[in-house]
C-alpha cells in the first residue's frame, strides 16, 4: 500500500524519448487489458511505462487489469497534477480488490500490490489520456518481485496461500523487510482497523496511531487465541496517505517462524 501512495506523491524524472518533440504513435494509444510484463520495482517507480509484453504463460511480474480513458477534468491538467494522483488511487484500489476477489482488509495484508501509469510526458503534451493499472509481486520495500501466476486473477479468492500473503523479517515491523509467508519471517500482518470513512477529516499522527495501537493490542491477542503473552507490532500511515485516500493500518503478530 505505501508502495502506492509513495508513487503518488513522488516527484518525476523522466528521460527524452521518440524522435524530436514528437511522442511515438503507440504511447498515445492505451496499453491493453491483461497484457502481461517483466516489471522491476525502478520501473514502477516511474509514471510512465513501455515495457515489452511478454504471454501470460511465460515468467511475469506484472499484469495489467485495468485501462481507460481519463476524466475529461484532466484534459488541461499539469503532468503531475496531485487530483491525477488521487483519482488514480481510488479508481486502481477498488478494481484491484475486485480484480483479486478481496476485501478492504485483506489487500492490506497481500504481498503483491499494484502500480498505475500514464502516457508518456509528450504523448501527455500530445493530448493522450489514458491511464494503466498493473498487479505486480511485490511492495514498496521489494528489492525483486516475485513471478505472478498466468493470471492474478481471483488470487486472494477464498483461504489465500502463504504465497500471497505479506509477513515481515526483522526484529520490529517497523523498516522490516517484507516477505511472502512461504519465507523465514518473524511477524505476520494479521488484521487491519479502518480509521475513518471517505469524506473525513485525517485526525492526525497521535489519534492514528493511539487508536491503531489500542485495537492491535486486542486484535492480535484474539488472533493468537488470548496467550498470556505475546508481542504485537501495527503499521499506521500519515496525513499524506490519508489525502490519497487510506483509511487502514495493520496489525502484525509476533511469529515462531
Amino acid at each position: 500500500m505505501r508502495l502506492v501512495v509513495l508513487a503518488l506523491v513522488a516527484a518525476f524524472s523522466l528521460s527524452a524519448c521518440g524522435d524530436g518533440n514528437a511522442a511515438p504513435a503507440a504511447d498515445k494509444e492505451p496499453p491493453a487489458l491483461g497484457a502481461c510484463r517483466v516489471l522491476s520495482p525502478d520501473d514502477v517507480a516511474k509514471p510512465a511505462n513501455s515495457g515489452a509484453v511478454v504471454e501470460c504463460a511465460e515468467q511475469h511480474t506484472a499484469e495489467t487489469f485495468a485501462v481507460g480513458d481519463l476524466p475529461d477534468e484532466f484534459d488541461d491538467a499539469d503532468y503531475d497534477d496531485p487530483d491525477l494522483g488521487a483519482w488514480a488511487y481510488r479508481t486502481c484500489s477498488k478494481q484491484f480488490k475486485d480484480f483479486l476477489g478481496a476485501d478492504d482488509s485483506l489487500v492490506m495484508r497481500t504481498v503483491v500490490s499494484w502500480a498505475w501509469f500514464r502516457p508518456t510526458e509528450k504523448a501527455w503534451d500530445a493530448d493522450a489520456r489514458w491511464y494503466r493499472c498493473d498487479v505486480v509481486g511485490g511492495g514498496e520495500q521489494s528489492k525483486d518481485y516475485v513471478d505472478l501466476p498466468t493470471s492474478a486473477k481471483g488470487l486472494l479468492l477464498g483461504r489465500p496461500k502463504d504465497e500471497w500473503m505479506v509477513c515481515a523479517d526483522g526484529d520490529t515491523v517497523s523498516g522490516s523487510v517484507k516477505v511472502p509467508c512461504t519465507e523465514p519471517h518473524n511477524w505476520r500482518a494479521v488484521t487491519t482497523i479502518s480509521l475513518g470513512e471517505a469524506g473525513d477529516e485525517y485526525p492526525g499522527d497521535r489519534l492514528a496511531e493511539v487508536t491503531t495501537r489500542d485495537f492491535c493490542s486486542k486484535s492480535v491477542g484474539a488472533w493468537l487465541n488470548y496467550p498470556v503473552d505475546y508481542d504485537f507490532g501495527y503499521t499506521w500511515f500519515h496525513q499524506a496517505e490519508w489525502d490519497a485516500g487510506n483509511r487502514r493500518s495493520v496489525c502484525w503478530a509476533k511469529t515462531d517462524q
